[in-house]
């Protein structure tokens, strides 16, 4: 056991660090080879912004780029937020819960905070849109599935005013 716990913390620090390097060339690309880019934040980066993330993604591919964080990250994606995502064809479950960094925050054109309040920071000079949606910790997956629906029309509407065409 303690190989793959070993394992795991390697691949997800590894992962960590590559999302952190993306947005550090991202935020110095000139502005003619930037693509528009989102950071999802929410409390614990473990369901409503891993899920924003994912339908971002997916629906964005290359044209944008996304990344997602928590002031509080818990310890592992809500399990109902994983289950409702691969009903769609995203797959969450090699997502972990992780820190908003500098890194994300310089990137990121819009940051978009769902429940965090006073606890997700105040960047001068970036767009913020507050998306109130509930938390899914605790709700059956009949009501992650609502929430998860209401994301992605979000999502959707957030790339329409980015003027980022759905690969979807």
């Amino acid at each position: 056991m303690t190989a793959k716990a070993t394992n795991w913390l390697v691949v997800g620090a590894e992962r960590f660090a590559t999302q952190r390097l993306d947005a550090l060339v991202h935020a110095d690309a000139r502005s003619d080879e930037r693509v528009p880019s989102v950071l999802f934040l929410c409390v614990h980066n473990a369901g409503r912004s891993q899920m924003a993330l994912g339908w971002f993604n997916k629906l964005a591919g290359d044209r944008a780029m996304a990344w997602s964080g928590g002031s509080d990250p818990g310890n592992a994606v809500n399990e109902s937020a994983v289950a409702v995502m691969s009903e769609v064809g995203i797959d969450l479950s090699r997502q972990f819960p992780k820190p908003w960094t500098d890194e994300f925050f310089k990137a990121a054109d819009v940051v978009v905070t769902m429940g965090c309040g006073d606890a997700c920071p105040l960047v001068p000079g970036k767009h913020y849109e507050d998306w109130d949606l509930d938390d899914p910790d605790g709700k059956s997956v009949e009501e992650v599935r609502l929430i998860r629906d209401e994301i992605r029309r979000r999502v959707v509407e957030l790339m329409v005013r980015l003027d980022i065409n759905s690969s979807v």
